[in-house]
């Protein structure tokens, strides 16, 4: 019953590494800008708000658990489809 240990082999070499010239690099250009992060860090805030609004288990049926509440989420979430979709701007 004995078992058959190897020794490990050597590691597998993949590829060459692609290395750019640090003169020739360009500064990195991100998708989204400062004010998308904002306007998606804001629609979080006013989804969680909404979602505050709904919560409770006292008259559940007050207008402000089946109306405002909804209205609330929904442009929270409206809001961070317009960040998503904002285009940074060219400066």
């Amino acid at each position: 019953m004995a078992q058959n240990q190897s020794k490990p082999g050597a590691p597998i070499k993949t590829g060459a590494s692609i290395r750019t010239k640090e003169s020739n690099s360009t500064p990195v250009k991100f998708i989204f800008d400062k004010t998308n992060y904002r306007l998606l860090i804001a629609s979080i805030a006013v989804v969680a708000f909404g979602f505050i609004l709904m919560s409770g288990t006292t008259d559940i049926y007050s207008d402000t658990k089946i109306i405002l509440a909804p209205i609330v989420v929904l442009s929270g979430f409206a809001l961070g489809f317009f960040a998503i979709l904002k285009k940074p701007s060219a400066n």
